[in-house]
């Protein structure tokens, strides 16, 4: 029997990072796969993204909701109003939302892909107004949908004890990491790009928006420790600007390291060629439902100090160092050590690419595509 799956692509057109990132991760690697499914992938159009949707074949069929994402949020999120979103896919046997929340439907079986729990387990780090509407509509979602993937199995046990989800009720699907990051091969292309880019080596990297819980004011406090023991690399933070970037950005000012600091974003294209070339990756964060640039850097073959708060260690395994992110020196420390200690540098470089090679996203349609199965077989 032919199984039809709608997809939610919002996030896929109108997020460059993150969960969009995710969501066309997924749906490229579902086009992969030599099977069965049909799908009818659903967006808003509005403000698309250009090149936000993949290549697909013919079993694909795209629709266009006429609204923007912020209208439909409205109406089915704040008003809840219950407009199914038959009216804008077409038929289908199950639906999958890869972003927090479900639209009304009729009745057909859902998956719902929940990335983390912030807005609960670290609120202060939320935008007010976003942590309110999540806090509302996530868990409404949690419990309408028939089945819930959990990106980790760190947010998996939010999920259960924090909003009380039965265990059998979610899944863990490890997310993966794109076969374009990989040590680059033309150096000489890369460094003039990172050239173009404002980018000097020798550099210190940490990737992700700029918002309270990435975490970048202690690590631009550890830096400036680091530099006063002696570290002379620049540190580059990659990443666009959040809710509250603002004191990042003075407090770069405030420690002095104007010169030694580098923020930008970069295209994504940029990326291999930044972890590539960084002496260091550093990944602060307070929290993540799962973290994918530690990944990338590890699978790019940088060496990587990374918090272990949440996700990460699930993410890193024994292929990087970990610190208490909450902990000034121990960030600092780390590296200075990554910086200093050649044979650890090597011993975490050479097991970063292994590591990554047994996240990717091949497993992970694999173990969604299995799911989609078990629900519909169950309905």
């Amino acid at each position: 029997m032919t199984v039809t799956i709608g997809y939610d692509a919002t996030a896929a057109v109108h997020q460059g990072a993150g969960i969009g990132r995710y969501a066309r991760q997924l749906l490229e690697a579902l086009a992969r796969r030599d099977d069965d499914f049909r799908y009818r992938v659903v967006y808003c159009g509005p403000g698309a993204r250009a090149g936000g949707l993949p290549a697909l074949d013919r079993r694909f069929r795209r629709r266009a909701i006429p609204a923007s994402d912020r209208v439909m949020n409205a109406i089915w999120h704040r008003l809840r109003l219950p407009l199914p979103v038959q009216l804008f896919a077409g038929r289908f046997d199950l639906f999958h939302s890869p972003d927090f929340t479900l639209p009304p439907d009729l009745g057909k079986p859902t998956v719902l892909t929940v990335h983390d729990l912030a807005f609960l387990t670290v609120p202060e780090c939320s935008y007010p107004t976003l942590q309110a509407y999540l806090a509302a509509t996530v868990p409404r979602s949690v419990e309408s949908a028939t089945h819930v993937i959990a990106v980790s199995e760190s947010t998996r046990c939010d999920l259960i004890s924090h909003l009380g989800v039965a265990p059998e009720r979610v899944t863990t699907v490890l997310e993966g990491v794109s076969p374009g990051f990989r040590p680059v091969e033309d150096r000489a292309a890369a460094e003039r790009a990172l050239a173009a880019a404002g980018v000097r080596l020798p550099y210190i990297l940490s990737v992700g928006t700029l918002e309270p819980r990435k975490n970048y004011v202690r690590l631009l406090e550890a830096y400036a420790a680091a530099r006063r023991e002696g570290l002379s690399s620049g540190l580059v933070i990659a990443g666009r600007p959040g809710w509250l970037y603002e004191p990042i950005l003075r407090r770069i000012d405030e420690l002095g390291l104007s010169s030694a600091v580098t923020v930008l974003q970069p295209p994504d294209g940029l990326l291999p060629a930044l972890y590539s070339f960084a002496e260091l990756f550093v990944y602060p964060s307070l929290y993540e439902g799962f973290g994918l640039p530690p990944l990338e850097a590890l699978a790019c073959g940088a060496p990587v100090a990374c918090s272990e708060a949440s996700s990460m260690p699930e993410v890193v395994g024994d292929a990087a160092l970990l610190f208490d992110p909450t902990d000034t020196m121990a960030i600092t420390a780390a590296m200075l050590r990554l910086t200093t200690d050649q044979d650890l540098r090597r011993r975490m470089a050479s097991r970063g690419p292994a590591r990554a090679a047994a996240l990717t996203w091949e497993a992970a349609a694999a173990r969604t595509v299995a799911l989609y199965r078990s629900v519909v077989a169950r309905a």
